[in-house]
């Protein structure tokens, strides 16, 4: 025939060019997201440490014992398991 672009060669390489354009451009989809991921995570941590300060203050504020005691350990029970959901979810995104 004499045209190279129908060749198992030609197509070969062309296959091969375009997995390896598949695989870049599926890591740098990984990547982005995991930088997403770590942006959202950290704007969660500082609305939540937030809101955790909020209520810490809000419980000091009352005059029951019993309210602020309780609006305390509240307080401390999410800000600890918020803690290890950031931890896990950090680990999971290096």
């Amino acid at each position: 025939m004499g045209n190279d672009s129908f060749s198992p060669q030609y197509y070969a390489k062309a296959v091969e060019d375009t997995i390896k354009r598949i695989e870049e451009m599926n890591r740098r989809m990984i990547e982005s997201s995991k930088s997403a991921g770590l942006v959202a995570l950290d704007a969660y941590e500082k609305a939540l440490q937030s809101m955790l300060e909020f209520q810490e203050k809000v419980a000091g504020a009352s005059q029951l014992d019993w309210v602020s005691a309780l609006a305390s350990a509240h307080a401390q029970f999410v800000g600890d398991i918020s803690a290890a959901y950031i931890k896990a979810a950090r680990e999971s995104l290096k």
